[in-house]
């Protein structure tokens, strides 16, 4: 809803106790009723206006939850009904109108709720993130942007300067005006499974921020550099109202670019004098980075990034490209000095736009919420094939006999995948 026909509602609304009803027909006044229905039939009922005139209250606190924080931007009212929330608890509840009311906080406690494996929590989750979702959806609906939030995706192998390098565009872009939400992801321990999780310590600036929030996840053992759970995340921070989401992989190899298939642009981080031009030239990785940044330009390691930088340059000629509007680019820059990091915003913001105009970054949304589908599928069919009654009665013996090698590890899993099947 544009700012004006908003104040005209709100001079309607105090000279007049009638109601108004905006359906998908237009401005209906209906008695005793004042409800906005958006493109994604979220109900968002308009209570007595302030005399600010930028959000709205109510009398009754139950029925309904304000967003103190929310201005008239031109977006639907941040109120939501209480017939949205009527079959969960009260912790969703709690949780969905912190994020309303962009508590960082309750933004924490969403995304522990997200990363649990508790199955009463999952639950929760499930329900929260529907919300947030049908919320998220009736935003857009009403914005004049075609997305919330801009996700960047910053992968590279260890020592590359990922989290300095985040430290310093995450400040560049708060003194900007933006909200920065960074998804730190951090290794876990094969041995015991933990993980340090000190990417806050790394990012002392940054963490003081209060239009930042930075998040570190543990691993658990997930392939790609991120977790399972990062995409929930994503939409979570969305909804808090971080308009640049930032997510930082673990030291990556090769193979390992996950994170690609959950953000708008995906940034690979290298460090000077990391490797010679076969080196770019290999499939993997590399094939998919929208921008390739040399990071660390800067004293005596000058000459080595634009001596990688050139040889990028030369190596990306080889590959296909994967957009027909955009191709890929080889920056530096230097954390240290902040040389450079001007100019990556520029060029992210042109490949945005150049996405966005085209129509591809809706395609590719699209299609990685089909892909995250899938994932989901294969993750909750290995948990299903553990749990299962029948495996967990002749693994033991199956295993003893793959250890003591009478039988193949091949035959023992077409055992178990056969047992799996029978009573599935």
């Amino acid at each position: 809803m544009s700012s004006c026909i908003r104040n005209l509602i709100v001079r309607l609304t105090l000279k007049s106790p009638s109601l108004y009803n905006r359906g998908v027909h237009g401005l209906v006044t209906e008695a005793g009723t004042e409800k906005i229905m958006d493109k994604s039939c979220a109900v968002y009922t308009l209570g007595t206006f302030n005399c600010s005139r930028s959000f709205c209250s109510t009398a009754s606190l139950s029925e309904m939850e304000p967003n103190p924080s929310a201005k008239s931007t031109g977006k639907p009212s941040e109120l939501v009904t209480k017939k949205l929330m009527d079959k969960e608890d009260e912790y969703v509840k709690t949780l969905f109108y912190g994020l309303m009311k962009r508590e960082r906080g309750m933004l924490a406690r969403a995304i522990t709720l997200v990363e649990s494996t508790n199955l009463k929590k999952r639950e929760q989750a499930r329900m929260l993130l529907s919300q947030v979702l049908q919320y998220n959806k009736g935003v857009m609906a009403h914005s004049m942007k075609a997305f919330n939030a801009f996700r960047i995706g910053l992968s590279g192998p260890p020592g590359a300067g990922k989290s300095t390098f985040i430290e310093s565009f995450g400040k560049f872009l708060t003194a900007q005006g933006h909200k920065v939400a960074v998804l730190a992801v951090d290794p876990s321990s094969s041995t015991t499974g933990g993980s340090l999780l000190g990417d806050k310590t790394r990012m002392p600036e940054l963490s003081c921020d209060m239009n930042a929030f930075i998040r570190p996840s543990p691993a658990k053992g997930s392939l790609g550099g991120v977790t399972r759970t990062t995409n929930e995340a994503i939409v979570l921070c969305e909804a808090a109202g971080y308009d640049i989401i930032l997510i930082e992989t673990v030291g990556v190899g090769q193979s390992e670019f996950a994170v690609s298939d959950m953000v708008d642009m995906f940034c690979l981080i290298i460090p000077p004098a990391g490797g010679d031009e076969l080196q770019g030239i290999k499939k993997g990785i590399i094939e998919v980075a929208d921008v390739v940044v040399v990071n660390k330009s800067d004293g005596d390691l000058v000459a080595a990034a634009r001596r990688i930088q050139t040889e990028y340059v030369s190596a990306l000629k080889y590959m296909r490209p994967r957009s027909r509007v955009w191709k890929p680019q080889v920056l530096r820059i230097s954390s240290l000095t902040k040389e450079g990091i001007p100019d990556l915003w520029k060029t992210m913001q042109s490949f945005q736009h150049s996405m966005v105009d085209s129509g591809e970054l809706v395609s590719k949304r699209n299609k990685q919420q089909e892909t995250w589908m899938w994932n989901y599928i294969r993750d909750h069919i290995m948990e299903c094939f553990i749990t299962h009654g029948g495996v967990k009665n002749i693994l033991p013996e199956l295993t003893k006999q793959v250890r003591s090698g009478l039988i193949t590890p091949g035959t023992a899993a077409d055992k178990l995948l056969k047992e799996f099947a029978k009573e599935s």
